[in-house]
């Protein structure tokens, strides 16, 4: 959902991707894969152009992999999760939209002692792990392999960078700089799969004004 906040990496798709493609934000705060599964019929169906979308992310886990114990509205156990990216991308499949289209995301990685912070200031204890999280990334990518989709393996890329906390704005949520590095890896997996879409409508030093219906019709 934040994704086209300013400087969200949404954001930056669609303004890169201006009179190519429209970019369709249906990400949902708060919400996990168990939830995502049951409304991904509503979002996206062959009645709303399924056929002519050229790619869908699937962002799900940094909720999922929220601590049973301490967070249950949110966790979803680590099998269900990855049945639940299956059963997502068999549902996408269905309408059409085929596993060359599909790029999953694992979630970020967690920095603890920030968004331990966040929890006690809400009077919680730590709820979530980065090492638990990077079992939801795991999962996500091995799902990526066995269903043939694309993957972008947030968690694994973020910690190459050993002070990965300037990436979180609270540990869990992108800051400006997660949202442009997320922007820029997911850009390397896009690019292929777009660079042959036509601008829409013809640059306005190219329209006839003589005759504009030449060019525009």
């Amino acid at each position: 959902q934040f994704s086209f906040q300013e400087n969200g990496w949404g954001a930056s798709l669609a303004e890169r991707l201006v009179r190519k493609c429209d970019v369709v934000n249906r990400g949902l705060s708060g919400y996990n894969s168990r939830w995502a599964k049951l409304i991904l019929p509503r979002l996206i169906s062959k009645s709303t152009g399924a056929e002519s979308t050229v790619a869908v992310t699937i962002f799900f886990g940094a909720n999922d992999s929220a601590l049973k114990d301490l967070n249950p509205k949110q966790h979803v156990p680590l099998e269900e999760y990855a049945a639940n990216l299956k059963s997502m991308i068999q549902y996408l499949k269905s309408v059409d939209i085929t596993e060359d289209r599909i790029i999953l995301i694992t979630p970020p990685p967690l920095q603890e002692s920030a968004w331990e912070k966040e929890c006690l200031a809400k009077g919680d204890k730590l709820n979530r792990r980065n090492a638990t999280t990077g079992e939801y990334a795991q999962a996500c990518v091995q799902v990526a392999r066995d269903c043939g989709t694309d993957v972008l393996d947030l968690w694994t890329l973020m910690q190459k960078n050993q002070d990965f906390s300037s990436y979180l704005s609270d540990g869990l949520h992108l800051s400006t700089k997660g949202n442009t590095f997320l922007a820029a890896q997911l850009w390397s997996h896009l690019e292929k799969k777009l660079s042959a879409l036509p601008w829409l409508l013809p640059y306005w030093r190219d329209v006839d004004h003589t005759n504009p219906e030449a060019s525009l019709l």
